[in-house]
């Protein structure tokens, strides 16, 4: 056996080209270096052992003769191990076969899939049984559609949600002001940014790690009440001022506004950055905003803009932290868990949420995207 261990893997003149070729259909490095891995292997059945180093020997240009002699087998064996491995491939061998088949597509069908797929995305891997069965005539698996792709180029994922009319001019802006207004602002200042959020008392099933092979299920909430919340989130220090009221309007966002004014005496301009919700601009709201001793000054956001609001980033890390995979019995108990999170996670765990929640804004242009 001291002899069959000799690298077959020496390259052939032209004259001696190997009168067996493991390989059909596709470049031949693929299935040798599998079988060139298996006979490195530690641990390996001498029969498998056997056979893989018969077909690299007869691809380095050995003759049946010279093999059946090194490996110590008959003829009849050796023509029925290539007889099997011509149909079963790399599986003859235990290993994974994914070499071009009967049944996969050839590179033209392969080309017209992406190109269709490109064009048109699928929305799931039944989309793409159907086509590749309707135009090449192949009925895959969805298993075998899923891998199809992701050989093609494509991944699994959701597309961006973006704004459909985000001005990339009024972004920009936006940008500089801001920028211009932190980079001058002075001890005594501060700046927040606000929003409203209005968790409804719904169990929210979300992605997580379980046992395989187990039946998980999260309990459904009927009914539909919610919370209705007005908050400002100071991206310094991750105090966060919030109100609550039957539902948000200028009459929520003054007291709101004077909550702010409350908890931070010592300063002189609170810097409020919102959105263009009507109720920012309510004329009730006017004059108490245009009050000599008013330190409140309101900055809006430019419309179809929501990326450039933090606060919106604050709003999924809540849902995150108390309502994916929770269910609550009561709305009592899921506004104290709401309330819960704003008045003590917040404040202990903020230095983890930094990095979500940033002011680390970007123009967002749809020119960047595909749009479907």
């Amino acid at each position: 056996m001291t002899k069959s261990r000799t690298s077959p893997n020496h390259q052939s003149s032209s004259a001696t080209r190997p009168i067996f070729n493991i390989v059909r259909d596709i470049p031949s490095d693929e299935q040798r270096i599998a079988l060139e891995a298996l006979c490195r292997r530690r641990k390996v059945d001498a029969l498998v052992w056997k056979r893989a180093r018969a077909f690299l020997l007869l691809d380095a240009g050995e003759d049946a003769g010279t093999v059946c002699r090194i490996l110590d087998i008959g003829p009849t064996v050796l023509t029925e191990w290539r007889l099997a491995f011509a149909g079963a491939g790399l599986s003859f061998f235990g290993l994974k076969d994914y070499s071009q088949r009967q049944g996969h597509l050839s590179v033209v069908q392969e080309q017209a899939v992406r190109a269709h797929f490109t064009a048109q995305p699928a929305r799931n891997a039944d989309e793409v049984c159907a086509y590749v069965l309707a135009e090449c005539d192949q009925n895959y698996s969805t298993s075998g559609a899923a891998k199809l792709m992701r050989r093609l180029g494509f991944a699994y994922k959701k597309p961006q949600l973006l704004p459909a009319q985000a001005d990339e001019a009024k972004q920009a802006a936006f940008i500089a002001k801001y920028e211009a207004l932190m980079n001058g602002l002075a001890a005594d200042e501060m700046v927040v940014f606000s929003d409203a959020v209005h968790p409804e008392h719904q169990s929210r099933p979300a992605h997580g790690w379980f046992p395989k092979g187990q039946k998980t299920a999260l309990k459904a909430t009927s009914g539909r009440k919610r919370l209705n919340i007005q908050g400002a989130l100071d991206l310094e220090t991750f105090q966060f001022t919030f109100v609550e009221g039957e539902k948000i309007n200028a009459q929520t966002t003054r007291q709101m506004l004077e909550k702010l004014e409350r908890n931070n005496q010592t300063k002189t301009a609170i810097h409020v950055f919102v959105d263009n919700a009507r109720y920012h601009h309510a004329k009730i709201l006017q004059p108490w905003l245009d009050s000599p001793e008013r330190r409140v000054k309101l900055h809006f956001l430019p419309a179809y803009a929501p990326h450039l609001n933090p606060i919106e980033r604050l709003w999924g890390v809540m849902h995150k932290w108390v309502t994916h995979n929770r269910h609550y019995a009561t709305f009592n108990q899921f506004t104290e868990a709401i309330f819960d999170f704003f008045r003590k996670t917040l404040p202990e765990k903020w230095p983890e949420f930094r990095d979500t929640v940033t002011d680390n804004f970007r123009v967002i242009s749809l020119k960047e995207y595909k749009v479907i």
